[in-house]
């Protein structure tokens, strides 16, 4: 098979949780670019279908739907619903995330169950609900959205010169986004006999119009490409790793950060 026809996705469904958030549109985007119908799926419908609209009006087939994590029967519900609409589910992309107990290390311990039980637990739930779909299939890809922040300890110095955080961040982000390292693994480990590749990949820090210049300074000069990611960086890695152009790779951890683990 040619090698531009291994990436085409055209005929596969997708299921991006969070399709509408930071990292989603450009998921989301690259997706439906490479010929896949996409659900994006979370709690602001609203803003889920404003997204899909938008992407619609590009000829994209980008459809939305509820979704809230901390609900199982949301979930269930959801999933039933993609598979009603289009008979199958060929890529699940774990984006989704819950920003609280982000304000400092002591915390209540109900700010970090609650922090856990989207990021981590709903995690393991609807990869395993849709693994059961991909199962029948017999073919699929799990594609778990990490963080750079899962790959190396804090590095201060990013934060020299703004009120980010305020010297004190919350380990629970960097606890959860490490823990999905392994669990990518592990993963991977219990799905490949059914051909369902697991991989994650992990974002560098992205570009936005919010964020303090003596950070966007500070951690550009971390990196080795001298920037942060754009709203195009994932776009490539999303969709090889959706495609069968990556299906001998399950159970990776790729970091897409500009060089900034490799320092």
């Amino acid at each position: 098979m040619n090698v531009l026809d291994m990436l085409k996705l055209d005929g596969k469904t997708a299921i991006v949780t969070g399709g509408a958030g930071r990292y989603g549109k450009q998921i989301v985007e690259g997706l439906g670019e490479a010929g896949a119908t996409v659900f994006i799926a979370s709690r602001n419908i609203e803003k889920c279908e404003e997204v899909a609209a938008k992407f619609r009006e590009a000829n994209l087939d980008v459809r939305a739907l509820h979704l809230d994590l901390a609900d199982r029967s949301s979930i269930d519900v959801m999933v039933a619903e993609v598979v009603r609409q289009t008979g199958r589910i060929d890529i699940l992309v774990n984006n989704a995330v819950s920003r609280s107990a982000l304000s400092g290390w002591v915390q209540e311990l109900e700010n970090y169950d609650a922090s856990l039980h989207v990021n981590a637990s709903s995690m393991f739930y609807i990869t395993g609900v849709v693994a059961e779909i991909m199962k029948k299939q017999h073919s699929g890809s799990v594609i778990n959205i990490g963080s750079f922040m899962g790959l190396v300890g804090l590095e201060t110095a990013n934060y020299a010169g703004t009120n980010m955080y305020n010297g004190n961040p919350s380990p629970i982000y960097f606890y959860e986004k490490g823990g999905m390292v392994n669990f990518t693994r592990w993963a991977a480990s219990i799905l490949g006999a059914d051909n369902i590749r697991v991989n994650a990949i992990h974002p560098g820090g992205l570009q936005e119009d919010h964020l303090p210049e003596a950070f966007v300074k500070n951690y550009s000069a971390r990196t080795t490409l001298g920037r942060l990611a754009s709203q195009e960086d994932l776009k490539g890695i999303i969709v090889f790793l959706a495609s069968d152009a990556s299906s001998y790779i399950t159970g990776t951890n790729i970091p897409v950060d500009g060089g900034y683990t490799a320092k």
